[in-house]
């Protein structure tokens, strides 16, 4: 099951993650002030209200704490997070309309929208350690079955979320050093990850002296795991699966099977579309 579970994460991460990419969002933000990142952080944050930075640091983990703190600033000395999250929400039904077309009101979609709301719906009460899925879970449910989807995967990407920030924790990773341990396992370029968190090429580089000598990372210019630190990269993929898989089991193997055969074409057209790195995996 943990398999299956990670897969259908996997196939329906593009159908939330294109809000990050479309510039229906950006512009929505602009119009209320947001500049730069002031946007992604504010309107990831919302849910919580109007918290301080230090409170977006712990639970976004992996970003520069100042990249943080100037972005929550400039955020809610221009507005607030009720207007944000309508924004946010307006722009994922424009950008998904405008990509999916047709396709929003297709019993296909309705029919997916059905079943990810049944797994988000069970751990609704699931909260505890899970600060930013609590915040979304308390959230409204949208009406329409392309926005419930969005919603829904929204709920279940911040569930694994916290998940994998308690894992890391657990390891003994910064968060920089988690960004790094992700770049050594190949998965997304190290000078990407880097840049767009925003820490400078020292915090990095030191980051990365500390791993080699805690015997996470061998001395090749390559980032590469040790032996010790494949393990210990595995076991926190390991941790974040095993405390990720129930919504999924609650639906069970044959019903994640037929949303990953439901949202395939959703995923695809939106990679294709914003993000083209990506489109590899659907």
């Amino acid at each position: 099951m943990i398999e299956a579970a990670r897969q259908t994460w996997r196939f329906l991460e593009p159908y939330h993650g294109m809000i990050y990419f479309a510039p229906e969002a950006a512009a929505a933000y602009e119009a209320l002030g947001l500049t730069g990142r002031a946007g992604y952080f504010a309107s990831r944050s919302a849910a919580l209200g109007a918290v301080p930075a230090p409170v977006v640091v712990a639970t976004f983990y992996n970003f520069n704490p100042g990249l943080v703190r100037t972005s929550i600033a400039t955020a809610w000395s221009a507005t607030d997070p009720a207007a944000v999250l309508a924004a946010r929400y307006a722009a994922a039904d424009e950008a998904l309309r405008g990509i999916l077309g047709e396709a929003i009101a297709s019993p296909e979609m309705r029919r997916a929208a059905t079943l990810l709301r049944a797994a988000a719906e069970t751990v609704a009460e699931d909260v505890v350690g899970r600060p930013l899925f609590a915040a979304h879970a308390a959230l409204p449910w949208p009406d329409e079955p392309h926005l419930v989807l969005w919603h829904a995967q929204t709920l279940l990407r911040e569930y694994r979320g916290d998940a994998h920030v308690a894992a890391l924790l657990t390891a003994g990773l910064s968060g920089i050093e988690a960004l790094v341990s992700h770049a050594a396992s190949g998965a997304v370029p190290a000078e990407t990850l880097r840049t767009s968190r925003a820490w400078s090429e020292a915090e990095w580089t030191a980051a990365i002296a500390g791993l080699r000598e805690r015997d996470w990372l061998t001395d090749d210019a390559d980032l590469s795991f040790t032996p010790t630190g494949a393990a210990r990269r595995a076991e926190i993929e390991r941790a974040t699966d095993e405390n990720s898989v129930t919504p999924y089991a609650h639906i069970g193997e044959s019903a994640c099977a037929e949303l990953q055969a439901l949202v395939r074409p959703f995923s695809r057209a939106l990679a294709e579309e914003l993000m083209p790195w990506a489109l590899a995996r659907y």
